[in-house]
């Protein structure tokens, strides 16, 4: 596996790890269709959040919310 993967997926895994303490509900991971694909897709209760993991291991090409 690529460094750049094994980051992304510590980054996805942390993410996950946060939603579910809080209390949210992962439906799906990676979910991909013609468009493109959604990291992950979580619920609490009647609302559903979308969400894009953006892992850095440093800020050299950039901050993460500028990725987005």
């Amino acid at each position: 596996m690529r460094v750049k993967d094994a980051v992304g997926r510590f980054g996805e895994q942390l993410a996950v790890d946060r939603l579910v303490a809080d209390g949210l509900t992962v439906i799906e991971r990676n979910w991909r269709c013609a468009d493109g694909e959604i990291d992950i897709v979580a619920r609490e209760g009647d609302t559903l959040a979308f969400v894009e993991v953006k892992t850095r291991s440093s800020v050299a090409f950039g901050d993460p919310a500028e990725a987005v």
